[in-house]
């Protein structure tokens, strides 16, 4: 059993010199564009929904804690060093509290059971991501 190697040559001869620059060309703008394509704005406020109505829109340089009242109780958002988060919320899998600190624009944690949101949100406009995508 013999395995058939495929020859360079072969490979070589189906490229142009053109398209080898073209290769090389996009080869070198590929780190650029994983830079670009990667980044994000900072967060400048954090918009915070109570069953889907916005509640309260607050500036992420100041320092604060809101009680956000919900069907299964009071949700607490901690806001501080341009960070926010939810500092504590009655869901029982605390998947919202397990979010931690969100600092970027776009960024966001959703407590569901509560029907309470956080997002940040930059200078610009709405960034896109998995949620509006």
């Amino acid at each position: 059993m013999s395995s058939r190697i495929p020859d360079w040559t072969v490979w070589r001869s189906l490229f142009r010199p053109g398209d080898w620059l073209l290769l090389l060309a996009g080869l070198a703008m590929l780190p650029l564009l994983a830079q670009w394509s990667w980044s994000q704005q900072q967060a400048a406020r954090v918009r915070i929904y109570q069953d889907g109505k916005l509640f309260a829109e607050l500036d992420l340089l100041a320092q604060r804690r809101i009680e956000i009242p919900g069907p299964l109780g009071m949700t607490i958002v901690e806001v501080r060093g341009g960070q926010a988060r939810i500092a504590s919320d009655p869901s029982p899998r605390q998947y919202c509290v397990r979010a931690g600190w969100l600092d970027q624009a776009g960024q966001s944690a959703i407590c569901l059971p509560n029907r309470t949101s956080i997002e940040l949100v930059g200078q610009g406009g709405p960034v896109f991501d998995s949620l509006n995508y």
